[in-house]
């Protein structure tokens, strides 16, 4: 059996790559020595010549593990989570005429697969530190810049972190949002979601209602 399932999958490359940049916090992880490793850097896309993403730098601390793990370089996967929730059977109409109705979970999920590597020239590492707020400040009216921090400040910080990167080879991503089922069974999910209270449901419902206007 392939996975993602095909009636889920995102076929597209460039919409498959989109759930990278959408939602950015990644579990990275990678097997060493003594087991599974996992670290949890925010990570900012780094493209090739062709628009692809080419690679996920990040950073943690000198001491995290992960570094012992992936020694001068291992096999990764970043694990990228988008909105999901808990969709009950009540949700679907069909329950209260037949009963033949199970509970679900709809999801948006995507993993990337590389090598991963380490790197600590205070060049690529500079560029890191300014790539990162420059991803995540963008929109502010105030953006704070890493130039906004004393140099003298900054230097003393670098020297207790090293980078990460995923040299991304192959992206899978999935959008597990009732797309096998119809009409009033469709419309039942995007319903209970849209009234439950958890922020996670509402959104779930939201791209629900973007895949129904296509």
């Amino acid at each position: 059996m392939s996975w993602p399932p095909h009636a889920f999958a995102v076929a597209d490359p460039a919409k498959a790559q989109a759930v990278l940049g959408a939602w950015p916090f990644a579990p990275i992880v990678v097997q060493g020595a003594d087991g599974f490793v996992a670290a949890r850097p925010p990570v900012v896309l780094a493209r090739g010549a062709d628009g692809r993403v080419s690679a996920l730098p990040g950073h943690v601390s000198r001491a995290h593990p992960v570094l012992r793990a992936i020694g001068e370089g291992a096999p990764g996967l970043a694990l990228f989570s988008g909105p999901h929730a808990y969709v009950s059977a009540s949700a679907y109409p069909s329950k209260a005429i037949h009963g033949r109705a199970v509970p679900t979970w709809n999801y948006v999920a995507a993993e990337a697969h590389g090598d991963l590597a380490a790197f600590e020239d205070e060049a690529g590492l500079r560029a890191l530190l300014h790539a990162l707020p420059d991803r995540f400040e963008a929109g502010r009216a105030q953006p704070w810049s890493v130039d906004d921090a004393p140099a003298d400040y900054v230097c003393a910080l670098m020297k207790g972190i090293v980078g990460l990167r995923l040299t991304v080879r192959e992206v899978r991503a999935v959008k597990k949002l009732s797309q096998n089922k119809a009409g009033e069974e469709f419309d039942g999910v995007t319903a209970f979601l849209d009234a439950e209270p958890e922020p996670g449901a509402r959104q779930t419902a939201a791209l629900m209602k973007e895949l129904e206007r296509g």
